[in-house]
Formats: C-alpha cells, structure tokens, sequence
C-alpha cells in the first residue's frame, strides 16, 4: 500500500509532501487499518478551511480524500502525522 499525503497552507504558505510505501514493513496492517477508515470517512471534495489553517490531500493506492484543519478527525490526524514523520 502507498500513501501520500500533501499539506498547504499554513501561515507560510508552505507544502509540503511525504510518501510511505508499507508493503514491506512489519507493522502494515496498522497502517492499512488505519489508512482504510480514513479512506471509509473521507471527503471527495477539499473541504473550507480557516485562515492560516492546514490543508490536506491523502493519497492511498490511487484513491484521494480531503481534510483541513481545524475538522481533522483522530484518525485522519494520526495518519497525516505518521506519513510525514516518517515518509520520503
């Protein structure tokens, strides 16, 4: 499984974007459980965010879903930590 997440906005403006591919790491089914109930309660479309607020687009094997900040749910809000703490 390969999940990408994308992050804009922010004060500065800045994206940022991290990729991490759990098809050889020992702890993939967490990441696929994890990344299946966000995929399950995502939004198709980018939802309206608040100023200076974080923006996100997360990737999982071809299908994308939107969340922005301050609305993240727990799920989503671990997810988009652990891909870019631990992606490329």
């Amino acid at each position: 499984m390969r999940i990408r997440v994308r992050r804009t906005g922010g004060f500065a403006g800045i994206e940022r974007r991290a990729e991490v591919d759990t098809s050889a790491r020992p702890d993939a089914p967490d990441w696929q459980a994890l990344a299946g109930r966000v995929l399950a309660s995502g939004r198709g479309t980018p939802p309206a965010g608040v100023p200076d607020g974080f923006a996100y687009e997360i990737s999982v094997d071809g299908r994308t879903v939107y969340a922005a900040d301050p609305r993240l749910s727990e799920d989503e809000r671990e997810l988009v930590s652990r891909v870019l703490k631990e992606g490329a």
